[in-house]
């Protein structure tokens, strides 16, 4: 076991946008793709733990780690030294037709975390979490020999012709691009917060599923539906944590019509919620899963994980040129050895899925002390280092014009965050972060919403 030495933690600089920002956001607008979001004046130009420095030499605290992607943190030690060794050896040599064994290792590693006994699974690896999402659908249509998928309100799974089908969370990622794949229905999460179809928060889980098999009786067959995929813990719709029963129901609908279960864990999973997976807060056990973002601490890399009885297409039915990629390998192999602890990370106990539920805790408790300070927040929810802090107006609809102006304030001072669902600002930080960090976070978070007050 090896525990590295502890990172120095920077002073907050913020004089943005600085001029040598501003000269590379006009090359920006000039030359690369319109379709772009530009949310912020920020161009980083190094990091290091928690913390983005940018071209003119602003240093910001990073809490949204390029949408839960950097699990460890920006330029981690360990990361960096396992990229670099394998670099030396070999860059790419197509997983599709030659084994190489850091892959087939970080496959063995990745599936104890998801067997149950008696079981075996296998993995595909890809490059995003996309292409993990389009290789489950081909995956579920293919060895059940059905066509039709659902999927849920508010989701997203990424911006393929695929996974903008199966995505719910927002129109402007599907407007002008039809027709897109056939054979898909959405129906609601599952919100607490919100509840659908006439529901409490009690009950909102169950209304999902009657609402599900009502679809069965007068509209769509049950015996022609592949699979439901869903999001354990959903992510750009607002970071929201379904009821207890709705995921275990979900897998009782499931069974009892032949349908796959697909969890998305692509903004969830690897350690955030202080799980590997968020769907080990709940007693289920999915058929398919999709991995990618926080899987290699930002090397480009996603994975289908599978039961080896669904995993059934045959011999060159789907490849990947650069998936499981050998450095992003590398990358992934380390980012796992600080999440189970193989690797100690300074300040983080025994390893980062017990520092982000430890450390989401302390964020979650803070918050939660604010709403009676601030009434605008109207609710606080997650599960460790996934956190959504809703903005809502007097009488409880969302307020995103608020949450915009709170999201903005909050950079200027020095905290890098991002949006998600209607008016939801998403805490999504480095596992690494430690609670001395955090509190400066929260600090920034109270100062701005007092001046918003």
């Amino acid at each position: 076991m090896t525990t590295l030495p502890k990172p120095r933690q920077p002073e907050l600089k913020t004089a943005l946008p600085g001029p040598n920002t501003a000269a590379i956001m006009e090359r920006d607008r000039q030359h690369l793709s319109t379709s772009y979001m530009r949310p912020y004046p920020f161009v980083p130009e190094r990091g290091e733990g928690v913390w983005l420095t940018d071209v003119d030499g602003n240093t910001m605290l990073d809490f949204f780690a390029g949408i839960a992607v950097s699990t460890t943190g920006h330029a981690h030690p360990h990361v960096v030294k396992g990229v670099q060794e394998q670099v030396a050896k070999f860059t790419h040599v197509c997983l599709t037709d030659y084994p190489q064994e850091i892959t087939t290792s970080l496959a063995e590693r990745l599936v104890k975390h998801v067997e149950k006994p008696g079981e075996k699974w296998r993995v595909f690896f890809s490059n995003s979490g996309a292409e993990a999402v389009e290789a489950a659908v081909k995956l579920a249509r293919n060895h059940t020999g059905r066509s039709h998928i659902i999927s849920t309100m508010g989701s997203f799974h990424g911006r393929t012709y695929g996974a903008i089908t199966l995505t719910g969370s927002k129109t402007k990622y599907k407007r002008g691009f039809g027709p897109l794949l056939p054979a898909v229905s959405h129906v609601p999460y599952p919100n607490p917060f919100r509840p659908p179809l006439g529901s409490t928060p009690e009950t909102c889980g169950q209304a999902v599923l009657e609402h599900i098999e009502s679809l069965f009786v007068g509209i769509l067959p049950a015996d022609e539906v592949a699979a439901i995929i869903v999001e354990p813990m959903q992510g750009e719709g607002g970071y929201i944590v379904p009821p207890a029963d709705f995921l275990p129901g979900l897998r009782a609908l499931c069974d009892k019509h032949g349908i796959m279960l697909i969890f998305d864990e692509v903004q969830a999973g690897m350690g955030r919620t202080g799980k590997m997976f968020s769907f080990q807060h709940f007693d289920v056990q999915p058929d398919i899963i999709t991995s990618a973002k926080g899987i290699a601490s930002g090397m480009p890399l996603g994975a289908l994980l599978a039961k080896d009885s669904v995993m059934t297409w045959p011999v060159g039915s789907h490849g990947s040129t650069y998936g499981g990629n050998p450095v992003a390998a590398a990358a992934s192999h380390a980012t796992l050895d600080l999440l189970e602890g193989v690797v100690k990370h300074p300040g983080c106990g025994d390893n980062l899925m017990q520092n982000a539920h430890e450390v989401g805790e302390y964020i979650m408790a803070e918050l939660k002390g604010m709403q009676a300070e601030f009434p605008f927040l109207g609710d606080v929810r997650g599960r460790g280092l996934f956190i959504g802090l809703e903005f809502v107006t007097p009488d409880g609809r969302p307020d995103g014009a608020l949450r915009d102006r709170a999201s903005m304030a909050m950079f200027e001072k020095g905290l890098l965050n991002l949006d998600c669902g209607e008016a939801v600002i998403r805490i999504s930080p480095p596992l690494i972060l430690t609670k001395e960090e955090a509190k400066t976070g929260l600090e920034i978070m109270r100062e701005t919403l007092r001046e918003l007050k």
